[in-house]
């Protein structure tokens, strides 16, 4: 919603000031010089990436329509989940959640926190390292060290689409150029005809580097910052869990390990110790 509000802003506020200052609004009006800026855009785009992040990019980008995917609601029952397990397993032996490891959508620990169990990345990531504490194959260091590359290999996928949109965002002003170039040769080409008529095409050309500039900055670069930031909210989950699993598997209580995994957060998502205990008591 906010990315819709945010355009509607700029496109106020840069046409509108141009009409208020008495510019006529089909002056700008050039579909062939969007043509050209799209058309050559798209091009380079399929000739700069792979399939694989093409088909990422294409399929992250209705994302920037949605709100944050976890909010502080989801963190909080993250931690609250992980608190259950990690009681369980205190009390009864890490064989106990065996069964809720190899077969969360039937266990009656993950139903109770249906907002996580219907995201499939973080309960894959989860379960995987909730097994590998329970096969006790591997120590503290080294499920860190596994659990740090993964998180830096998963970051580094979910941040491409951002990088692929940044750079498209970057050649605009370039492609607008091209078509402003274009459009003066025209005008070269015509210069014999009445004065009128060769500023009109003069002003046709301009109108290339100005929705090259706009293109650029008002809609297609804030797209890559906004993907960015939707990156980054995955990894903090990630995180959080990580910072969670290792201070249990370091011999903290699973009060203690939970409140690791809440220093972790940030200030916006981080709940109050006490409003997290509450949390806990009320899922339990």
């Amino acid at each position: 919603m906010l990315v819709i509000v945010g355009y509607i802003i700029v496109i106020f506020s840069v046409f509108g000031g141009f009409a208020m200052a008495g510019g006529h609004l089909a002056a700008l009006l050039q579909p062939i010089e969007l043509l050209m800026i799209g058309g050559a855009a798209t091009g380079a785009f399929l000739v700069g990436n792979t399939g694989k992040v093409i088909k990422a990019t294409l399929k992250d980008l209705p994302k920037v329509l949605t709100g944050s995917k976890y909010g502080k609601e989801n963190f909080m029952e993250v931690l609250a989940l992980l608190y259950e397990l990690l009681s369980k397993v205190r009390k009864e032996g890490l064989m106990s959640i065996e069964g809720d490891v190899e077969e969360p959508h039937e266990s009656p620990i993950f139903a109770k926190y249906p907002k996580i169990t219907s995201d499939h990345h973080i309960i894959e990531f989860m379960t995987d390292y909730l097994r590998i504490m329970v096969s006790g194959n591997l120590n503290a260091m080294e499920i860190e060290n596994l659990i740090d590359i993964e998180i830096e290999t998963h970051h580094h996928e979910a941040i491409v689409p951002s990088h692929v949109i940044a750079k498209l965002g970057d050649g605009m002003p370039a492609f607008g150029i091209v078509a402003a170039v274009m459009g003066v040769v025209h005008t070269m080409e015509s210069v014999g005809i009445p004065p009128a008529e060769l500023g009109m095409l003069i002003a046709h050309a301009l109108v290339g580097t100005f929705l090259g500039i706009l293109l650029a900055y008002g809609f297609v670069g804030p797209l890559a910052t906004t993907l960015e930031q939707k990156a980054e909210e995955t990894t903090k989950m990630l995180q959080t869990i990580k910072v969670t699993l290792l201070a249990n598997l370091n011999g903290y209580a699973p009060a203690m390990a939970v409140e690791f995994g809440r220093k972790a957060l940030n200030s916006t998502e981080r709940p109050s110790f006490s409003e997290l205990e509450e949390h806990v008591k009320q899922k339990r």
